[in-house]
Parts: C-alpha cells; sequence; structure tokens
C-alpha cells in the first residue's frame, strides 16, 4: 500500500544527519589541512571529494530513517534507536581523527560504527526494505573510510 508523504517529517528527517554532518565539519574546519599531509594508502580520493559524498549518504540516511519512522510497525522504535546511535558514532569519527590526531582509535571508532550500521540495515530490513536498501551505499563508503583509516595508521606510523 503507498502512503502519501508526509513532507514535514521528511524535512526532518533527512535534516537531521545533514545538521550532525554540518556540525562535524564545523567542529573540524580548522584541522582538515591535516588530511592532504598525511601518507594515504592507493585510491585515496582528494579531500574535496568528502563532502559531497557524505551529503549524499546523510541525505540517503534521511530518507531512509523517514520510511521507517512512517511505518505503522512495533520493530521502528528499535531501528530508529540503532539509527540514532550510529549517527553518534559518526559524529565522534572526524573529531577523533582530524582533531585529536589518534588514527588507531579512529580506525576502532570506525569498526564500531560499521557494526552498528550493519545492524542498522538489518533492523531497517525489518521495517522497510527500501529504507535497508538506501544504506548500502552508507556501509559501503564505511569500508572504503575504514581500508583508508586503516592505510593511513600503518603509512604515518
Amino acid at each position: 500500500m503507498k502512503h502519501k508523504i508526509k513532507w514535514g517529517k521528511l524535512i526532518l528527517c533527512i535534516i537531521i544527519p545533514l545538521a550532525v554532518g554540518f556540525l562535524t565539519s564545523l567542529l573540524t574546519r580548522s584541522n582538515m589541512h591535516i588530511y592532504e599531509s598525511l601518507n594515504k594508502p592507493p585510491l585515496a580520493p582528494p579531500g574535496t571529494i568528502f563532502p559531497i559524498a557524505w551529503s549524499i549518504l546523510y541525505v540517503l540516511m534521511g530518507i531512509g530513517s523517514y520510511l521507517v519512522l512512517v511505518q505503522n510497525d512495533t520493530m521502528k522504535k528499535g531501528a530508529l534507536v540503532v539509527y540514532g546511535l550510529q549517527l553518534a558514532v559518526n559524529f565522534s569519527w572526524p573529531l577523533i581523527f582530524f582533531n585529536t590526531e589518534l588514527y588507531f582509535l579512529a580506525l576502532l571508532v570506525l569498526i564500531i560504527l560499521w557494526l552498528l550500521v550493519f545492524v542498522m540495515i538489518v533492523a531497517f530490513l525489518q521495517v522497510d526494505v527500501k529504507a535497508a536498501w538506501l544504506q548500502y551505499p552508507y556501509l559501503v563508503w564505511i569500508t572504503y573510510a575504514a581500508y583508508l583509516n586503516l592505510g593511513i595508521v600503518i603509512l604515518n606510523i
């Protein structure tokens, strides 16, 4: 059955992760130059790619959370709690990586984030399949970010 789009909720759901990303960028902007100065593994993109990729991922997260939120399903509360947890961990990673330069700790946080995103996808699958599918690019990106972070740990000892 098709549901009518609740535009206010959809916009709010998209704004929340974008706001998290924006706040993170404000808190790390004075240290973003660090990425360019690091020894990076093969396939490392220029720093200008990250804001574009993250903006797309935050929009997909927001749409996914909206699709879960509007379902009449008892599982949605748990799915949204995991969503909130992963968003909090997502917020912490750049602060650790850029502001403290604790790259190994940042890698551990990324591993926790990867696990939380995986659990979120499983929880979303139980409520709305489309919401879960929208999170797969995020999981792929976190996997790629972990590769980059691990490479930075190894190459900058």
